[in-house]
């Protein structure tokens, strides 16, 4: 079975949440029966074609980013050959020029959207997009959502309840490379351990200013993990706070992120805005056995980690109350470690590659070869 995953940025240009399912849908699903594609847009696209973990990546141009809307003028006579070639389209919403592509090509293909989360800023520029989001989710032969939390939180989700499936997100703790020894102390060396840790990519409504001014006058030690297109604006925040317990590392590779979920104490995802719809991060946090702390979003976020069992979710935009769940971790190094336990059970029980790779692939051999 052929199938064609579209996404706004993949491998290697950034490496976020969406890229991580696409790839172990496609790692754990080749054994199956299916080969999969990936269409995407890169500031580099040259080659035009390239391989990572054996998966095809077909890279179209980017020819400008609208309100983080990736555009590319010279991408629909190469999307239309994969659509062609497709015998399911899995599409990653939201990105509305990938609704544009899909309007203006006629295809087969049947059309899976997996819904990572609502268009929660550009409220103007949304209310002209609107119209165009109708169509594509009524066209949809499935919409997949990540979490039950989001389904009935979600504006939109409820009005196409009929055709929503929830299939949690998930990763294989084997796909996740292990540091050498040699690796794992040069990072120790590096920023040392037992510090509080943040991984991804750093927008706007990852909530790390709050994060930042928890830190202030604290002992607490962080790390923050990845670059994106607000470090220079948290950079130029840590000076004016003058915090000394703040490193950045900038972007990290595989091994070097699992030296640091190794070594950190906690797992911190301060997000302030429902675009964190699930939170892979704090999924690697408990593949690690690290307690978790996040914020209430009503999304899938408090899903994966359950308040008082495997961390602390505190209210969003809250920096006194991420201070304090960062204290008492710290300081309750017992409580820390049951929670971390409860966290990897929880990991075992619902979010495995495995798991997820197999609801959609269930969800894909639902369309017979006849209808495809």
């Amino acid at each position: 079975m052929r199938i064609l995953h579209v996404t706004r940025t993949y491998y290697p240009d950034t490496r976020g949440g969406i890229e991580e399912v696409i790839r172990q849908i496609a790692l754990n699903t080749k054994n199956l029966g299916i080969e999969t594609r990936v269409f995407t847009l890169s500031k580099i696209p040259i080659p035009r074609v390239i391989e990572v973990d054996g998966i095809k990546i077909y890279r179209a141009p980017l020819t400008v980013e609208l309100a983080s809307c990736g555009i590319s003028i010279n991408s629909l006579k190469l999307f239309r050959e994969l659509a062609n070639w497709a015998q399911i389209i899995n599409y990653h919403f939201p990105w509305p020029f990938m609704d544009i592509l899909n309007l203006l090509t006629k295809t087969r293909a049947k059309k899976v959207v997996t819904y990572h989360s609502d268009i929660v800023r550009q409220k103007n520029l949304f209310l002209l997009y609107m119209p165009l989001m109708k169509h594509f989710l009524k066209q949809a032969n499935i919409i997949v959502a990540t979490s039950d939390n989001y389904v009935k939180s979600s504006k939109y989700l409820h009005k196409y309840k009929e055709k929503v499936k929830v299939i949690p997100l998930g990763i294989n703790k084997q796909s996740i490379p292990q540091p050498t020894k040699k690796e794992y102390m040069r990072i120790k060396n590096l920023v040392g351990q037992d510090f509080f840790l943040f991984v991804g990519t750093l927008r706007k409504y990852k909530g790390l200013e709050f994060l930042l001014k928890a830190l202030v006058d604290e002992e607490l030690k962080f790390v923050i993990a990845g670059s994106g297109p607000e470090l220079k604006t948290l950079q130029g925040l840590a000076k004016k706070l003058k915090l000394k317990n703040i490193i950045f590392m900038g972007r990290v590779n595989d091994s070097e992120k699992a030296s640091l979920l190794s070594l950190c104490c906690s797992v911190v995802l301060p997000s302030h805005l429902r675009s964190e719809a699930f939170g892979m991060t704090l999924l690697e946090g408990a593949i690690f056995k690290k307690p978790l702390i996040s914020t209430e979003l009503k999304t899938g976020t408090s899903y994966l980690n359950v308040n008082g069992v495997t961390g602390i979710v505190v209210p969003r935009s809250d920096s006194n109350a991420l201070r304090e769940s960062m204290l008492l971790l710290k300081n309750n190094k017992d409580l820390a470690k049951i929670m971390g336990e409860a966290a990897f059970e929880r990991y075992k029980k619902f979010f495995k590659g495995t798991s997820m790779s197999n609801q959609y692939v269930k969800i894909y051999k639902q369309f017979s070869k006849d209808d495809i």
